[in-house]
């Protein structure tokens, strides 16, 4: 992997996690339940994104979209179903247990990463990991207003995630925007059944339909084409930074004030993403001088 390639994919993450650390904000802003969130969510996310690729591409997009493998059919549905989960998570446990839970999502990728790929993690990355755990750990406490059922959505969400990130680096040559539109899709059509979507209100279909079809499916392509740049443990690293940022969005919309433990906690968190990338890119980039120096 080369210093560029790996600098693009820390960006493409990186804004990836701002703009899907959002979702607190919409879910502020709505009343509907989970269901209706991810059908609203999914069917005009799936609509932008295939409008998007009629668009630019349509012969390209229309003959990835045919070719589309078993592999990547497996990494939209992984997909969806981290959708579904993080939404009804959201409903059913505080966000405090979601963000902490989601804070092993590094350990978990490194595990998936080894089995899957035979890709050992770096001893630094799981030191920053670990670091940024203990920051979640600080921001969020234990957490209230907590449920079983809802920690176990969490713990599903965490592993989709992980999983989707070693799928998409096991198999780069999968279209990264059809396989994101036809997971909005998987998500809107399994929902259905469960949801109530002509009975919301106006206000509701609009903010999760606008959050759909933005910043939803833009932040799922995103991670969806820098994961295959990454190491599996670096993207989770990076997707950590949700943790402190969620709360600072609702803190930015919402003038909801951000105690000590948050601003403490957050802290850690971003220090420990921030620190461990720039270490990481000195190296690669001193290797990379070395290589050239040494010549053929």
């Amino acid at each position: 992997m080369t210093p560029s390639s790996y600098l693009n994919g820390l960006v493409l993450v990186f804004i990836s996690t701002i703009v899907l650390s959002t979702a607190g904000v919409m879910a502020r802003l709505v009343s509907i339940d989970s269901a209706t969130i991810v059908f609203w969510r999914g069917l005009a996310g799936g609509v932008a994104l295939l409008l998007f690729l009629a668009v630019t591409a349509p012969r390209m997009n229309l003959t990835r979209l045919k070719g589309l493998g078993r592999a990547g059919f497996c990494v939209a549905v992984v997909t969806a179903i981290g959708m579904m989960f993080f939404i009804a998570a959201l409903r059913t446990t505080s966000v405090a247990h979601v963000s902490i839970i989601f804070a092993v999502c590094p350990f978990i990728s490194a595990g998936l990463g080894f089995v899957v790929l035979g890709e050992r993690p770096g001893r630094a990355a799981l030191v920053a990991s670990g670091v940024a755990l203990v920051g979640v750990v600080i921001m969020v406490g234990t957490g209230t207003g907590g449920s079983l059922v809802g920690d176990l959505l969490a713990l599903g969400m965490t592993f989709c995630v992980a999983l989707s990130s070693v799928l998409v680096r096991r198999y780069p040559d999968q279209p990264a925007l059809v396989i994101a539109g036809l997971a909005a899709f998987i998500s809107a059509y399994a929902a259905l059944p469960f949801a109530t979507p002509l009975t919301s209100p106006l206000h509701d279909i609009v903010v999760v339909s606008v959050f759909g079809a933005f910043a939803f499916t833009l932040g799922i392509a995103l991670l969806l084409y820098g994961a295959r740049l990454l190491p599996p443990v670096e993207t989770a690293l990076i997707g950590a930074l949700d943790a402190p940022l969620a709360p600072f969005w609702v803190w930015l919309f919402f003038a909801e004030t951000l105690d000590g433990a948050t601003l403490t906690g957050g802290g850690i968190v971003m220090a420990a993403v921030l620190l461990h990338v720039l270490s990481d890119l000195r190296g690669r980039n001193t290797r990379s001088t070395a290589a050239v120096a040494s010549g053929p």
